[in-house]
């Protein structure tokens, strides 16, 4: 299973994968769609300042609430269509057995940013967070569209999986899982903590905005694709070479071991390192989006990297033996 590109379909994919991943490709496409029209609409926002003239001002003014309900119109169908899969999955049990999964902070994200956005777009104060929630959605969808290729690449590849790397994914997805549960949940208590401080105690305004930030640096985006790009990767290199002797396939599969611990706490560290900064109010919602997408694209391009590098060394390898 060799297509163009990871938005090519495969032609030998059962038909209701092949149905699913068109369904995940044209939401994606139409995520990044409403978020470039969004962000578009949000920048006279960004341009208000009180020194302009009073003339200007208002002008400005007008202009924002008017952008403000084009962003809220376009916003339903984002929520609603794009965003369809968390709602889907918000209330599947985790590997735990509890009821709070990877679709919770993303859920709860979404909700904390829109009823507020709504409610100031209909009375023509406070903030809005319409660009928050389209780059959220957007960058969601594209971490987890990869993902998602990265699984039916090894799922359905057209041979059959390395047992010994079948056994080591399964291995290593339910460390992720464990991983990504305490995360989530340590996250979610962390951002209800500090918007309770940040409300009482430091700047009720922008409370909100703090909760958003971190309830959107809590999705595991990247820590969910740590293991199945890793695994993928080493898929294909021994789709690449059937001939590889079982010393060989130990040494790929510990290579992709070290890869998907590297995706996975590399992520964990990644987010650690920025939720003080969303805690003290220096993240705004939209750059948590982005540094989300920053991780997920990092584990995506590390397993890329595992891949050209074990194919570089098999050909080396073939080489030599022609040589000797």
């Amino acid at each position: 299973m060799k297509p163009v590109s990871i938005f090519a379909i495969p032609s030998d994919l059962p038909q209701d994968e092949r149905m699913k991943r068109r369904q995940l490709l044209a939401r994606l496409g139409f995520a990044w769609l409403i978020m470039m029209q969004v962000m578009m609409f949000a920048f006279p926002g960004y341009m208000r300042s009180d020194f302009l003239h009073s003339e200007s001002l208002a002008t400005l003014d007008v202009a924002i609430v008017v952008m403000n309900w084009i962003s809220l119109a376009l916003s339903i169908p984002l929520i609603l269509y794009c965003a369809k899969p968390v709602w889907a999955g918000l209330f599947e049990r985790s590997i735990n057995g509890s009821w709070i999964n990877m679709n919770t902070p993303v859920a709860l994200g979404i909700i904390v940013s829109f009823v507020p956005s709504v409610i100031a777009t209909w009375t023509h104060r406070g903030e809005v967070y319409y660009e928050s929630i389209a780059m959220f959605v957007a960058f969601l969808l594209t971490a987890r569209y990869l993902e998602y290729t990265a699984i039916q690449s090894a799922k359905f590849s057209p041979s059959n999986v390395d047992p010994l790397l079948e056994q080591t994914r399964q291995v290593l997805s339910k460390k992720a899982d464990k991983v990504a549960f305490v995360f989530i949940v340590a996250q979610i208590i962390l951002a209800i903590v500090t918007a309770v401080v940040w409300y009482l105690y430091i700047d009720q305004s922008h409370s909100i905005a703090v909760l958003v930030a971190l309830f959107v640096m809590s999705c595991p985006c990247a820590m969910a694709m740590a293991v199945p790009t890793a695994s993928s990767a080493a898929q294909a290199v021994f789709l690449s070479n059937p001939s590889y002797s079982n010393d060989q396939k130990e040494k790929i599969i510990q290579e992709t071991v070290h890869c998907a611990n590297q995706n996975l706490y590399g992520s964990l560290v990644w987010h650690l390192l920025m939720t003080p900064l969303a805690m003290a109010g220096i993240v705004a919602p939209w750059l948590a989006a982005i540094t989300m997408l920053i991780s997920s694209l990092a584990v995506a391009w590390n397993a890329y990297r595992l891949y050209k590098r074990l194919i570089k060394e098999t050909e080396m390898h073939m080489v030599l033996e022609m040589v000797n």
